[in-house]
């Protein structure tokens, strides 16, 4: 472990410099960076070059997820020789925390991204900012969101902005249009979403006038990246780490006919009957959730009470841990009734703290359970195991990378191995193909506009 105050020489990697330099040469920015490759150090060089260097810039926002703005940010600050002198002010807590932290003179602002509303509108500090940062841009992908619109009423007011995300895209193609009307305010991609949508895109699902969803026209993803890349990077972690093999491995299970009858049933009249109770689905968003529930083996009814319908997860996975012969599993569930229902089964323990973290890094831990929404960004499990299983799936891109490179990271000395353990002729394989199409979408808008380092020589 590093001495308290002691500071690391930092020597970029060639990738790292070019990274720097793409910020500090260009006053709009999009880096597209997976997972290990350093972007907080890699933006923060920028930012000291741009304030203690060439005074270019007087005051700083970084927006990120509120455990990344707390804690990432600050420590990589504190961490690096080049960076010191570089002052910042963590912007969260209470109202009264944050008003001071605002009040502090320092270079740096590092706010959580749920407080962006409350910094333009509510906290009664002008917004004098002439940098930002964003931290996470596919966070601000709802152009419907508070954060994005107030964000949007300041932009004009900021001279540079850098947009910081791993997963650009992971709902497709429509998410790109707000991120960068963000960034460029509407110069590359159109003001309006409308004017996007009818370029770009034609009517895919349909029920009569009511359009749920759009894909792409001939030609456009590639007009799409062509419009961004001047001022778009993305590097792969693959391409620049040495990262360990990944493993992909699909579990099938299958319901008897009784199981089977209760989630068909289910699907067709969006009502089941199990025993004495009845449990119904209002809409196809919720139908959509009680056929995950019923594949991964049990559903809630309307007072929230788990109805157990099947084990056939449960047994895969006792199949599953047997063959891991002793070496560490990481399981990730979705719901709660799979989390009480694996622990019933197994000897488990929830990874939810830090002293959950250090133990299971240390080998301590022989089956731990991560719920996919708390394995966000920069959270290190990699030196504790390297076979991860899903129990269930989400249908969000993001989590479920984000999940996965808990393990499939820098620093992973073995074979990841990611099980995931799917219901057949259920909804589940509908979210695997999903996920697979989204990450196929992701993987070209990463490559179209791959950084070029040859650039360098």
């Amino acid at each position: 472990n590093r001495l308290e105050g002691y500071l690391v020489k930092y020597k970029p990697h060639e990738y790292q410099s070019y990274a720097t330099e793409f910020i500090l040469s260009h006053p709009i920015s999009a880096v597209f960076l997976e997972m290990g490759l350093g972007k907080s150090v890699i933006t923060l060089s920028a930012i000291f070059d741009l304030c203690l260097d060439s005074f270019l810039v007087c005051k700083v926002l970084v927006i990120a997820p509120l455990r990344v703005a707390r804690d990432t940010w600050p420590a990589e600050i504190k961490k690096w020789d080049h960076l010191k002198g570089l002052s910042y002010s963590v912007v969260v807590g209470t109202e009264k925390e944050r008003i001071d932290a605002l009040k502090k003179q320092s270079t740096l602002y590092i706010i959580n991204r749920e407080n962006v509303d409350w910094l333009v509108h509510k906290s009664g500090i002008p917004f004098h900012f002439d940098m930002v940062v964003i931290d996470e841009l596919s966070s601000f992908k709802s152009y419907g969101a508070k954060r994005f619109k107030s964000l949007l009423k300041v932009r004009p007011s900021v001279k540079r902005i850098v947009g910081l995300t791993g997963t650009p895209s992971s709902n497709g193609l429509m998410d790109l249009w707000a991120e960068f009307r963000i960034l460029d305010l509407g110069q590359r991609l159109g003001r309006y979403i409308s004017h996007y949508r009818n370029t770009y895109f034609k009517p895919d699902k349909r029920n009569a006038q009511i359009i749920f969803s759009y894909k792409p026209l001939p030609g456009a993803e590639e007009e799409i990246y062509k419009q961004i890349s001047d001022i778009t990077i993305s590097m792969k972690s693959t391409d620049y780490l040495k990262m360990p093999e990944y493993v992909s491995n699909e579990v099938f299970v299958t319901l008897s006919e009784k199981e089977w009858k209760v989630y068909s049933d289910f699907k067709e009249d969006m009502v089941a009957n199990l025993g004495d109770e009845e449990i119904d689905a209002v809409n196809a968003a919720v139908l959509s959730g009680k056929l995950l529930q019923m594949a991964n083996g049990a559903v809630y009814d309307s007072e929230n009470k788990a109805h157990v319908i099947h084990d056939k997860k449960l047994d895969a996975l006792e199949d599953l841990i047997e063959g891991a012969n002793g070496k560490p599993v990481l399981v990730a569930y979705w719901y709660k009734h799979d989390l009480e229902r694996i622990k019933e089964r197994f000897p488990v323990r929830q990874i939810q703290s830090s002293k959950d973290i250090e133990a299971w890094n240390d080998g301590k831990i022989p089956i731990a359970v991560i719920h996919p929404a708390s394995a966000g960004h920069g959270l290190n499990l990699q030196s504790g195991g390297s076979t991860l299983i899903w129990f269930g799936l989400t249908w969000s891109l993001e989590l479920y990378q984000q999940t996965n490179a808990r393990l499939y990271r820098q620093g992973q000395k073995d074979t990841v191995i990611v099980h995931h353990i799917i219901t057949k002729n259920t909804i589940d394989e509908d979210v695997l193909l999903a996920l697979t199409k989204k990450e196929k979408t992701q993987d070209a808008l990463i490559d179209a506009v791959k950084a070029n380092l040859e650039v360098m020589q």
